[in-house]
């Protein structure tokens, strides 16, 4: 039997310093995130700077977490997988300029992951039977991607936002309510008291793009409704808004993902990012893919938001392809999908 591999994986990509010890990319032997949320809430939103030196202050505690939790030691990974972007440049080169390091001085190969494939790979974690090729909608805070993976690490993009990610549009609909940072899970939550129906908000669709995504006009049409109620002294019923605006974005979601599963025939969907935890996107997706016998795929809530245990799977197979970064590696903050 082949000896076991394992990847420190590294992510400091936004707001969350996370390290994670993976073995042969799908078995988590730890998973430890030191989340700053409670720090940005009192901003309304993530401050760059701010972000940057609570990851350098928490870096080395999180990985030494990691691997003690995993019952490994340093010596002992066969490489370190890093988020080098998309994200912040400050978060970013934290993260970065550490794994460097620690692969500088173990002689340990250093693997640059994209963050978006992290994201998709999150899917490799609770579904063993899971391979490439399948389908998947990777919806966050910063993305909206819907994607081919053709293989693992090899991807084809079918369509993506053209201006605010689904993510941007729940924090900002979710601060013009009131509601407050961050806006997905707060907005998932009162929604739940709403009636979804109660508006009709715009499902915008972009000319000559079947498959990509516009959310800015929503997020307008949210605005000037609350602006309009407020002219007139009307009250806004908030989880009524709440819950409007979001199936407005659960439609749209679901819509163009499944013209594109059925146009190119894929029998495997699968969901990712921090807004793949949203109750009412899981069981829209998952209602239509089961009308449709189309096997559904979706990562826990906990490997849906930015976390080290995706890094370290997507590291794991860019290492068994034989792919390596140099000590050159740098942050990318705009880095694209499928660029080295």
């Amino acid at each position: 039997m082949a000896e076991d591999i394992y990847i420190l994986g590294i992510e400091s990509s936004c707001d969350e310093t996370a390290a994670a010890v993976i073995r042969n990319g799908r078995e988590v032997l730890s998973n430890v995130i030191s989340s700053q949320i409670d720090l940005h809430t009192l901003y309304g939103g993530v401050v760059p700077e701010i972000a940057s030196r609570k990851h350098i202050e928490k870096i080395n505690q999180v990985v030494e977490t990691a691997l003690k939790e995993a019952g490994k030691s340093l010596e002992e990974m066969d490489g370190i997988a890093v988020t080098y972007g998309p994200g912040l440049v400050g978060a970013l080169l934290v993260g970065v300029s550490f794994a460097k390091a620690l692969a500088f001085a173990l002689n340990k190969p250093l693997i640059g992951v994209h963050h978006i494939e992290g994201h998709i790979s999150a899917n490799f974690i609770e579904h063993k039977e899971l391979e490439p090729p399948f389908a998947c909608l990777v919806v966050s805070g910063g993305h909206t991607h819907l994607v081919v993976v053709k293989d693992y690490g090899e991807y084809e993009i079918l369509g993506c936002t053209r201006d605010d990610a689904a993510g941007e549009a729940f924090d900002k609909v979710a601060r013009a309510i009131g509601l407050g940072y961050p806006g997905g899970p707060k907005i998932d939550k009162v929604s739940k008291e709403g009636n979804p129906d109660a508006i009709h908000f715009p499902r915008a669709k972009v000319e000559n793009s079947r498959y990509d995504f516009s959310f800015s006009g929503l997020k307008s049409a949210v605005l000037n409704y609350i602006n309009s109620c407020e002219m007139k002294g009307e009250v806004v019923n908030v989880p009524d808004v709440a819950a409007s605006f979001q199936k407005a974005v659960v439609d749209v979601l679901v819509e163009h993902a499944l013209a594109a599963v059925e146009e190119f025939g894929f029998r495997r969907f699968a969901i990712a990012g921090g807004v793949a935890s949203n109750s009412s996107l899981r069981k829209a997706f998952e209602e239509a893919c089961e009308k449709r016998d189309i096997e559904f795929y979706c990562p826990s809530p906990i490997f849906c938001t930015d976390n080290a245990a995706m890094i370290g799977v997507a590291g794991y197979y860019e290492y068994i392809k034989g792919m390596r970064s140099g000590y050159d590696l740098n942050a990318v903050p705009n880095l694209k999908l499928g660029e080295r």
